[in-house]
């Protein structure tokens, strides 16, 4: 049989898996060969598993836990170490920005859906405030640097590149690294019939999902390329961000869980969610 794997390039793991050949070397041995559907918008990843477009994918913390509240039958497999320095919420340099109150009132651009939202969210709640009710979430885009240097836009949450560029520059500085509020894992995950009907692909999958992780971790030039092809951005400004993640793919644990928990019911209360979620519920159930 095939087994697809989704991808989009804003998860490094699985794009570099998808260009080496571990996957397919793991899933040989038990008959199964691997396919990979590349898509741009990760937020989608719990629609797309349904729909049956691929098996299994990965995102940040956001997408699975929304995936959950749409009615999307998800189950976790496996998540990357923490990653203390994936991103940051960003304020200008010379601003009146210098603590998460000042925020109130103002504009954050981020990459709405992602782990950018739990990021700011779990951010604004630490202090009293709320997603969406005392700072407005808006879409980041391209100009979101110049927008935040020139005071149209209070913060911005930005990774990878970006955050390098951003810093480089020093028309930006970091109010919160991610790493400050949340875990920021990559975590991954599959459709409740696949995870259930072929553990042993899965278990598979997360050996290749390491050894992809062993690669980039081994090989931060060609790394610094790849994401630079698929994203846009120097290689200097990736590798500078590639080599700041842990690149370790763990079990999926009771702390985990409640992590996400966590993330669920502060959304839910934001009003980001549609209904409350139980992450509980997203393990494969054993047979018997």
């Amino acid at each position: 049989m095939t087994v697809t794997i989704g991808v989009h390039a804003n998860n490094p793991t699985l794009t570099y898996l998808s260009r080496l050949d571990h996957a397919a070397q793991a899933l040989a041995p038990l008959g199964e060969t691997v396919v990979f559907h590349r898509y741009t918008n990760g937020v989608t990843t719990g629609a797309l598993l349904s729909a049956g477009t691929f098996d299994f994918g990965g995102t940040g913390s956001t997408p699975p836990i929304s995936a959950q509240a749409d009615g999307h039958d998800i189950v976790y497999t496996a998540v990357s170490a923490p990653r203390p320095e994936h991103g940051a919420l960003l304020v200008a340099a010379d601003g009146p920005v210098h603590d998460l109150a000042d925020l109130k009132g103002g504009t954050v651009h981020l990459g709405i859906g992602s782990w950018q939202t739990h990021l700011l969210a779990k951010a604004l709640h630490s202090v009293g405030l709320s997603y969406g009710t005392d700072v407005t979430p808006a879409a980041a885009g391209a100009d979101s640097a110049r927008l935040l240097a020139d005071g149209t836009i209070t913060g911005w949450i930005t990774q990878g590149a970006d955050l390098a560029a951003a810093l480089r520059s020093g028309r930006a500085r970091v109010l919160r690294r991610s790493g400050d509020v949340i875990t920021d894992r990559s975590v991954f995950f599959a459709r409740r019939d696949f995870a259930e009907q072929r553990p042993e692909v899965v278990a598979a999958l997360v050996t290749a999902l390491q050894q992809a992780d062993d690669w980039a971790a081994e090989h931060p030039r060609e790394a610094a390329l790849i994401a630079a092809e698929e994203l846009g951005g120097t290689a200097e400004d990736w590798e500078t961000a590639l080599t700041a993640l842990p690149w370790r793919v763990e079990p999926v644990t009771g702390a985990f869980l409640a992590e996400q928990q966590e993330a669920a019911d502060i959304l839910h209360g934001a009003g980001f969610l549609s209904r409350p979620v139980t992450t509980a519920h997203a393990v494969a159930r054993t047979a018997g």
